[in-house]
């Protein structure tokens, strides 16, 4: 995930046989007809800065995600249109027992430095991002392997036993077994989230140089990166995977207002515009005609809290968590707010799942349906709002957040007869937004989200509400949904495990460590330098397939 609280994460990279284009010198939040695009096949993006340095194991959320997904190449990648996970360097990866896999990879990868892609690479990424001293974000996605707790226990202040993982094993230079702690029959599914890209020797070799240049055997190359300005990206025309770029690179320009990379991109100062503004989007059909993209997307918004503060862990506060949640009008926020580019949510999921996938819709119940009467009643129930009043944190930078953000206070404003009782409050940038939810600095309720890594049921609950797990900003935990959790991984048959997973989730409607608002359709707009532009499941531009008028 990304966090995509929005999740998502962060990658970044070195340019090797690229060309050598000077950094537009664009400021924060500007954009300038200056540098690369047009003719030269350069894609000129809006962006914005990822929360940590772009390693694999340590990115999860959506800016540093893109960066990730276009400069690294995994065992898997999700078709783009699909969302399904197809073979990439994997050339096979099978099991007899849903618990021991057999990896065998396929010869003639390398990364853009020259060395070659080998089991050791997949190896020696996923230890390092296993152990507890490399304290990386996504160390959780490696659970399931055996070995895990040896490397990364779970007790306060215990240290590691090991320095590897004892479920992984190599066999030959292309091929590697790995051993699960427990059956988890759709694990291969999960082996194109970036947590699993492959790293080369330089990253262990000389990690400090790895970071300011890194190296990845993805169709990118990091050229340059100025921090608060952009990064460029070049095409790497060693890349023989099937998937190259089929531009010439694209200079990702940080933003931090998307209403003026919006109006850049009318100016044509730039090319494309993954996030559209919501005070926009009544104009944008009549500004960009055929060039404004709006499609379904694997994401959920939703408002989660801090149950490690004192003030929200009381068992009496979830019938606040509950009442909160009945006095939101989502149908009139997403039609006013969003134009209906939002669904109201009626679960933790997301329709792009389907129902084979795990979606349920009105799995949330009455819980999830507008009642200002009702939710009165139970927000006094639980003692009322803490200090009388809270406040809901956003990044002010992207996502016209402020706006869905004081339409949702207004909502509960008007429902407890008190102007007062909710109010907004920003923090400048997602990066430093991130810090303070990673840090535990939230005592109010807070914006969070989840643009899915991969597409299945799991990916929406265990990252974020299983007990310690890497996006799991509520600190939430309840013993019983693990244990729901653990026997739906443990599951082979995949329509039992869907309706565990299901069955778990059911919890969240008691508990409310986060409410579901509204899934996100992915929206974009683009200049008419591009053609061939389209957005993954995911909502992330396929950087690779635009092409340059």
């Amino acid at each position: 995930m990304r966090r995509r609280s929005m999740r998502g994460a962060t990658r970044v990279r070195c340019a090797v046989g690229v060309l050598a284009v000077a950094l537009a010198a664009t400021a924060c939040g500007g954009g300038s007809s200056s540098g690369d695009g047009g003719g030269s096949g350069i894609v000129r993006a809006s962006w914005g800065d990822p929360q940590n340095p772009l390693e694999p194991a340590d990115t999860n959320e959506v800016q540093g995600g893109k960066v990730l997904d276009m400069i690294f190449r995994g065992l898997k990648k999700y078709n783009p249109k699909t969302a399904e996970a197809e073979n990439m360097i994997a050339q096979s990866i099978t099991t007899t027992d849903s618990q021991n896999f057999d990896i065998k990879i396929k010869s003639g990868w390398k990364f853009s430095n020259g060395e070659p892609v080998t089991s050791d690479s997949f190896i020696n990424a996923w230890n390092y991002g296993a152990l507890l001293k490399n304290a990386q974000l996504n160390a959780f996605f490696f659970e399931q392997i055996d070995g895990y707790d040896k490397v990364h226990p779970d007790a306060a202040g215990a240290k590691s036993t090991a320095t590897k993982l004892s479920g992984l094993t190599k066999v030959s230079d292309t091929e590697f077994k790995v051993k699960l702690n427990q059956k988890f029959s759709l694990w291969p599914d999960t082996l194109g989230y970036s947590a699993f890209y492959p790293l080369p020797q330089s990253f262990f070799s000389n990690h400090s140089a790895w970071l300011k240049s890194p190296v990845g055997d993805g169709p990118y190359t990091i050229q340059k990166y100025t921090k608060g300005t952009q990064m460029s990206l070049r095409k790497w025309d060693g890349y023989k995977g099937p998937d190259a770029a089929e531009n010439n690179g694209v200079d990702l320009r940080v933003y931090t207002d998307n209403n003026t990379a919006y109006t850049d991109l009318q100016a044509g100062n730039i090319d494309l515009v993954d996030d559209i503004p919501a005070t926009q989007l009544k104009n944008v059909k009549s500004d960009l005609g055929s060039r404004y993209i709006n499609e379904p997307a694997g994401i959920i918004q939703t408002i989660a809290f801090p149950l490690y503060d004192d003030r929200w862990s009381s068992a009496k506060s979830a019938l606040v968590r509950q009442g909160l949640s009945m006095a939101i009008n989502r149908k009139q926020i997403t039609q006013q707010i969003f134009q209906n580019t939002r669904t109201p949510a009626t679960d933790w999921t997301s329709p792009v799942l389907g129902d084979a996938g795990g979606y349920k819709e009105g799995l949330c119940g009455d819980t999830c349906d507008y009642n200002p009467t009702k939710a009165k009643q139970l927000i006094q129930q639980g003692g009322g709002l803490p200090g009388g009043r809270i406040t809901i944190g956003y990044n002010a930078d992207t996502g016209s957040h402020k706006d869905w953000v004081d339409a949702v206070c207004n909502s509960i404003n008007n429902v407890l007869d008190n102007n007062k009782a909710c109010v907004g409050e920003p923090t400048g940038t997602f990066a430093d937004f991130r810090n303070k939810i990673t840090n535990k600095q939230m005592t109010n309720p807070f914006r969070s989200g989840w643009q899915m890594d991969y597409p299945l049921i799991q990916d929406f609950l265990q990252p974020l509400y299983y007990t310690d797990a890497s996006s799991n900003d509520s600190h939430y935990s309840n013993p019983q949904f693990d244990k729901l959790v653990n026997e739906a991984n443990a599951e082979s048959d995949t329509g039992k495990a869907v309706g565990t997973f299901q069955d778990a989730e059911k919890l969240l409607v008691k508990d409310m460590p986060a409410i579901p608002l509204w899934y996100q359709n992915g929206s974009a707009g683009y200049s008419t330098n591009l053609s061939n532009v389209t957005l993954n499941p995911f909502s992330v531009p396929v950087y690779n397939e635009i092409k340059v008028k």
